[in-house]
């Protein structure tokens, strides 16, 4: 059988708003992951073990956070004089004009380049999600199937099925039901963001679906509204279940459970495998320095970084810096913050070049001055923004925001950021 034509399309233009201030500077497919990876990392380099070479990023909200990483594709090897990485952004002078909408927006405002392009397949892919696939075991499942979408599904807990599209599937594969986003859901199923569909059949049916918004003057949005459920009442429709390791990180909460899962003694996903490495953009740094005096348990910690105080449960990114007497648990650190000495942090993440004072506590309970206890529940995670300063000896209660830039070390609540971003 002929290889079949696939272009690779990567959702990345969303505004991560449920990230809270993390995505205030940056669009979430740039989170650093790990430490060293970014969120976008995974599904550009599951396209390069899968030999996919035709991959475009498609963008909106902060596009420059993701230019920088992107540069010319080189890392996943798409840096190519023909095909390889282009990025795709909003634009005028056409009649696709405008902001996209929603992810089938966006496809349907791009549709003339898909169709100069002229794929047989469209892999379309979400940049936040966390999972390796070798995407041709979908294809060729896809074309087993002849079906017009194939969805990639993984179960999650039925409380927490509601974030996603969930779906009914019967013993062929073939997708009875779908629900996007349901108040109350009726089964674990869900897509996980990775989609084969035939491109003429795609567009075909954008195409149809646009005429009929047109006439309520309205738009299409994302693929769960109505792109999704046609396919499924077409009975073109089906599901490829990801036996492996996935996580959607799209939440504050989701994000650091994640990272906690990696410190397991037994993490769910090898990051480490040789024969599928998950591919970056690095700047080259000195190895880790670690002091005489650090305690460092169940942790990952990054080239760059100077160790001379306790990290415990934590990941910490390139260039951070603990000093001696500082404690840092059950957190995430971004890249270059500098925690000083004595201070304090506790379930929370900090985001790039953050200054922590001596003295300080981050994300401790106020009355006791403990961190909260462990427990099956995700706790209050502090959030602490890009650049922000915070005094020696301040004090930034569980569940706090520090808006980035802050110099004083000023925080609110979370319901109170939560109230001022709705």
């Amino acid at each position: 059988m002929k290889r079949p034509k696939v272009l690779a399309l990567i959702m990345a233009g969303g505004e991560g708003k449920r990230m809270d201030l993390l995505t205030d500077v940056r669009a979430k497919p740039a989170l650093p992951y790990a430490g060293v990876y970014r969120l976008l990392d995974f599904p550009l380099s599951n396209c390069m073990h899968s030999d996919i070479s035709n991959v475009w990023v498609i963008e909106q909200f902060l596009p420059h956070s993701l230019n920088d990483h992107l540069v010319n594709g080189r890392p996943w090897d798409l840096d190519r004089t023909y095909g390889g990485l282009r990025t795709i952004q909003p634009h005028t002078g056409v009649d696709e004009s405008g902001w996209h909408q929603g992810n089938a927006d966006a496809i349907f405002r791009n549709r003339r380049l898909i169709r100069e392009f002229d794929p047989d397949l469209l892999l379309v892919l979400s940049a936040d999600h966390i999972y390796k696939l070798d995407y041709n075991d979908v294809i060729e499942a896809h074309f087993a199937n002849q079906a017009d979408v194939t969805m990639v599904t993984t179960r999650v807990p039925l409380e927490q099925a509601g974030r996603f599209g969930t779906l009914k599937v019967d013993d062929q594969g073939k997708v009875t039901d779908f629900e996007y986003k349901p108040d109350e859901p009726s089964s674990e199923i869900v897509t996980t963001e990775v989609f084969v569909y035939t491109t003429r059949k795609l567009l075909d049916t954008l195409d149809e679906l646009a005429a009929a918004k047109q006439e309520d003057d309205d738009v299409l949005k994302d693929f769960g509204h109505e792109l999704i459920p046609a396919l499924v009442e077409q009975g073109s429709a089906f599901a490829y279940p990801l036996e492996g390791y996935w996580r959607d990180v799209g939440t504050i909460e989701s994000y650091w459970q994640s990272h906690m899962e990696l410190l397991t003694a037994e993490p769910p996903l090898n990051l480490d495998e040789p024969t599928w490495p998950i591919l970056t953009l690095g700047v080259q740094r000195i190895p880790a320095r670690i002091a005489d005096s650090a305690r460092i348990t169940d942790s990952l910690i990054a080239p760059g970084c100077q160790i001379r105080g306790t990290v415990i449960n934590s990941v910490l990114a390139p260039g951070v810096v603990v000093e001696a007497g500082a404690v840092v648990r059950h957190s995430i650190v971004f890249h270059d913050t500098r925690i000083e000495a004595d201070a304090q942090v506790a379930y929370s993440i900090l985001d790039s070049s953050v200054q922590i004072g001596a003295g300080a506590t981050i994300g401790l309970n106020q009355k006791s001055g403990s961190p909260q206890s462990d427990a099956e529940t995700v706790p209050d995670i502090t959030l602490v923004g890009q650049r922000a300063q915070v005094p020696a000896d301040k004090h930034i209660p569980a569940g706090a925001r520090v808006e980035p830039g802050t110099t004083d070390g000023a925080f609110v609540q979370q319901e109170e950021a939560q109230e001022a971003g709705s």
